[in-house]
């Protein structure tokens, strides 16, 4: 048999020269799919048992599977002299493509370990655009792998290419325009501390509304209040403006600035009878003694007879009373907050009634719990207006034609 390869090795010489190129290249392949077959069945069942989580996001991030790519080219890194003597030429072209492969393969890996750095450690700190950070980081790793590699194949070494790189600056400020306005939006986010991971933020000019769940160097992730998610160029949205909410959330309270209508025609001097029930209420009882000295004093030297005017005296009104009221319901309520701004104000009236505008702060922040305190605050007051005597103002319904026409 042996006699019989080398007859036709003899007699078929570029047989010489195939054979042991292509026994190098299936013992690479065996090489690389044991090195496979031993992760996927052996290392990695092992690490996914660990309790540490940190390898577990390594293999998420195919750390050790592109690790496995490197065996092949030891393989052939270290047997590439057998055919050395009989296609000298390959061995310089093998060297060369062996020499870029594992630039590329060793690329590849530093691009996992910052991936799974990123997960790691993004939710830890929060306030710091790590992912924006490290892809900077990886551009950089990319175009230092790219010299080399541009400096292995022309033989000019890396510092001469860089020296070079001055005559094409132009063209790759053209290519990398969108990275660079990035980077330097990217330092302006992280060192203003504009935006970070989970503020919620308002962009109009994107539609975007909600928590902000990525930052990365090209772009900003925004998940809005209907799930949807917005996608915004980190240096656009420099450009434009938008809100944060972080301070409201920072704040520990949330405003509530909503107003109610009055029904002009239903605002009136309170009369005795309309006081006496009104001194029933407890909120108001301190409220009404005040101002019935204070009163008292201001009218003492006014007769009340026959020909007694209101307008010639000084009089509690049902608007005022009602605000006066509103001031120690909000007072009263568990969920306002003391410390921040409170306010009980006129704006001024219009065609649709006397607003009368509510201005506080609850003291919990959660969006649901915020719309139920809120809603339950209105709820009472708008049911509160009757015993004034006054009226909610609204443009007249089918209800009410209705009722005037049954009238």
């Amino acid at each position: 048999m042996i006699a019989l390869i080398n007859s036709i090795m003899l007699d078929y010489p570029i047989l010489s020269s195939i054979l042991p190129l292509l026994s190098l290249a299936i013992t690479s392949y065996l090489s690389f799919k044991i090195a496979r077959k031993l992760l996927i069945r052996i290392i990695v069942p092992q690490i996914k048992k660990s309790k540490t989580k940190l390898d577990d996001i390594l293999i998420k991030n195919h750390l050790f599977l592109r690790i496995s790519y490197l065996v092949p080219l030891l393989v052939v890194d270290n047997f590439s002299y057998i055919i050395t003597s009989n296609l000298p030429v390959a061995i310089s072209t093998i060297d060369i493509v062996v020499s870029i492969l594992t630039i590329l393969i060793f690329n590849w890996i530093i691009d996992s370990i910052l991936s799974s750095f990123t997960d790691a450690y993004s939710k830890r700190y929060k306030q710091i655009p790590l992912k924006s950070y490290v892809q900077i980081f990886k551009i950089l790793i990319i175009i230092f792998s790219g010299l080399i590699i541009l400096s292995i194949l022309s033989g000019i070494s890396p510092w001469g290419l860089i020296g070079s790189i001055g005559a094409i600056s132009a063209v790759l400020l053209l290519i990398f325009r969108d990275t660079i306005l990035s980077l330097i939006a990217n330092l302006q986010i992280s060192s203003n501390k504009l935006v970070q991971l989970h503020d919620w933020i308002e962009a109009p000019a994107f539609g975007a509304d909600g928590d902000v769940i990525e930052i990365a160097l090209h772009t900003i992730k925004v998940q809005n209040w209907d799930k949807t998610i917005t996608v915004i160029p980190t240096h656009k949205l420099i450009d434009s403006s938008f809100k944060n909410w972080r301070g409201m959330e920072q704040s520990g309270g949330r405003r509530i600035k909503r107003s109610i209508n009055i029904d002009l025609t239903s605002i009136k001097f309170c009369d005795d009878k309309m006081l006496s029930n009104l001194n029933k209420i407890d909120l108001l009882s301190t409220y009404l003694k005040d101002k019935n000295t204070l009163l008292s004093k201001s009218n003492k030297n006014i007769q009340k007879d026959n020909d007694f005017h209101y307008l010639n005296s000084r009089n509690l009104t049902n608007i005022g009373t009602f605000r006066a009221y509103l001031i120690e319901y909000l007072r009263n309520h568990e969920n306002i907050s003391e410390n921040m701004t409170f306010l009980v104000r006129q704006l001024p009236p219009s065609e649709n009634g006397l607003p009368i505008e509510i201005y506080v702060f609850s003291n919990d922040n959660e969006w649901i719990n915020y719309e139920n305190i809120q809603s339950d605050i209105f709820d009472h007051l708008i049911a509160a207006t009757n015993y004034f005597d006054l009226r909610i103002f609204q443009n007249p319904s089918g209800h009410d034609f209705h009722s005037i026409v049954k009238g």
